[in-house]
């Protein structure tokens, strides 16, 4: 996790959603208390492997919520 408080937070995971289950299990909030913006998807490499890159987020905690 990489934490910056004015942008927000940057996850990232296999998946989009892996990452989101990531953000929610670390910040300890809600799904539904986040708002997330899909930075980069995942992309597979060559035979699965070679060239893969994770799926990145950044999350931003939305108004009213702590």
């Amino acid at each position: 996790m990489n934490k910056n408080l004015s942008k927000g937070f940057e996850f990232e995971g296999c998946t989009v959603e892996e990452a989101i289950k990531k953000a929610v299990e670390e910040l300890d909030v809600s799904r539904d208390s986040i708002m997330v913006k899909v930075v980069c998807e995942e992309k597979k490499g060559l035979f699965g492997m070679e060239g893969a890159k994770l799926a990145k987020i950044k999350v931003v905690m939305k108004d009213g919520e702590a």
